[in-house]
């Protein structure tokens, strides 16, 4: 059975609570709704003060200073903040984490935003058009975090917020994450052990939510060979490192392309008599002469799976097809994990149906579950193996990752109104009632 078709069966597991969930909206939750929509203007311009804060990952002291920002406001409705300073050797900023104590016994929801953005801008960083404003982290992701923050300030409103059990994260690294990862994703880790589900704030969509995203690890094949004479490359010589490693490549194309949300890429390649090759700033250099066999050669590529099992069983296919050498030739293989899967549950099935419900009782239509092929990873796989979540709940906008990025205006009130209601529905709900099943059942 494909991920797909267990995706598909997860959905229809939880289809049944449509029944009865709530179609029409509470007072409160009209009260929620009309908060958001007269606090539309403070919200756009929250936006504009922490855009135009430049943040890229390493900017430490910007990264920082949007976190401030954050800080206080969490604080001033009543969550328990700190900043998380990493060591100094990971040259990173560190991460916001802000806590609401509730009711006890009622569902623990982790939220998930960053506060760092790819690129910096190169002049004036927030520029409006109407309804659309460009702005580097306009919507990956300081849109999806000034969500969920005005979505949280609609239930202090409607004074649903002080029964509700929420811990908020915000990385100061997500876009490019420090090593080592056990400790610059601890405390993400650590609040999602004490948690029962994970929203995350990732650019979102009118028709869709993120239910599962793959996983991302990289691999790097080292290939040695005999350096002589040209002339005997096919005798006695031996093929040399380069037909090693092109030969163990297109057997990674022949023997793995075609499984269902799996891709493994070649992102460089080098070989000769003389390489050098930087694994971490993936360049290097190689120089030979051309009648010599190369003696050494190194690809480096990543691999996106959906599940630890496809993942755990690419890999060992990969060994087996590096242990096949050509004579006068040996090589191996590495592989170091990043991101793991967000793999397809019921229980992201279940949230998606709230989430759906709450946007039809909005007015805005359904929601369906993205194809996890379509998203790459991101901070939820990282609590994905321990609870259950849904993604994709924030900004809608183009270009991200680029000067150019713009946010939807107009689009962050529904997204602010959508998020609201779900955290309404589900706050109140019992820990219990989400506790993550075995896969076996």
């Amino acid at each position: 059975m494909t991920r797909a078709s267990r995706l598909l069966i997860a959905l229809c597991v939880a289809a049944p609570l449509l029944a009865n969930a709530q179609a029409a909206l509470t007072p409160a939750e009209q009260k929620i709704r009309e908060t958001v929509q007269r606090s539309h203007d403070d919200q756009v311009a929250y936006l504009e003060r922490v855009v135009n804060i430049p943040s890229s990952t390493l900017n430490l002291a910007g990264v920082r200073k949007v976190g401030a920002a954050f800080r206080a406001s969490f604080d001033s409705l009543g969550f328990a903040t700190k900043w998380v300073t990493l060591p100094d050797a990971t040259q990173r900023a560190g991460h916001l984490v802000a806590e609401h104590k509730g009711k006890p016994g009622a569902v623990r929801i982790l939220l998930i935003g960053h506060v760092d953005t790819v690129v910096e801008p190169g002049g004036p960083n927030w520029v409006r058009t109407d309804s659309m404003a460009r702005g580097v982290g306009s919507g990956d992701m300081k849109g999806g975090d000034v969500i969920i923050l005005f979505a949280l300030k609609a239930l202090q409103a409607a004074g649903t917020l002080k029964d509700m059990n929420i811990t908020v994260v915000f990385t100061g690294d997500e876009e490019h994450p420090g090593d080592p990862l056990s400790v610059t994703r601890k405390d993400l880790i650590d609040a999602a052990k004490r948690a029962d589900i994970a929203l995350a704030f990732e650019g979102g969509n009118r028709f869709d939510a993120t239910t599962a995203r793959r996983g991302a690890s990289s691999w790097r094949v080292t290939a040695t060979g005999r350096q002589a004479h040209s002339a005997g490359v096919f005798g006695g010589a031996g093929y040399g490192a380069i037909y090693e490693l092109a030969r163990i490549v297109n057997e990674f194309r022949v023997q793995l392309v075609g499984e269902q949300y799996l891709t493994f890429n070649v992102g460089t390649i080098l070989g000769g008599t003389d390489v050098e090759y930087d694994t971490v700033g993936i360049k290097g250099t190689a120089a030979s002469k051309l009648n010599i066999i190369a003696k050494a050669a190194v690809a480096h590529g990543d691999l996106r799976f959906i599940s630890e099992e496809q993942k755990k069983k690419t890999r060992a296919k990969m060994r087996e097809i590096v242990a096949k050498h050509l004579p006068g030739t040996d090589a191996k293989i590495t592989f170091l994990d990043e991101y793991p899967a967000m793999s397809p549950t019921a229980g992201n099935a279940r949230i998606l149906v709230a989430y759906d419900t709450a946007s039809q009782a909005l007015g805005y239509g359904p929601v369906r579950a993205l194809d996890p092929g379509a998203r790459g990873a991101g901070d939820i796989s990282f609590v994905a193996p321990l609870i259950d979540g849904l993604d994709g709940l924030g900004a809608l906008g183009t270009g991200s990752h680029a000067p150019e990025e713009r946010v939807n205006l107009n689009a962050l009130r529904m997204q602010t109104e959508r998020a609201a209601l779900l955290l309404e529905r589900l706050g109140h709900q019992s820990s219990a009632s989400f506790a993550r099943k075995p896969a076996s059942e």
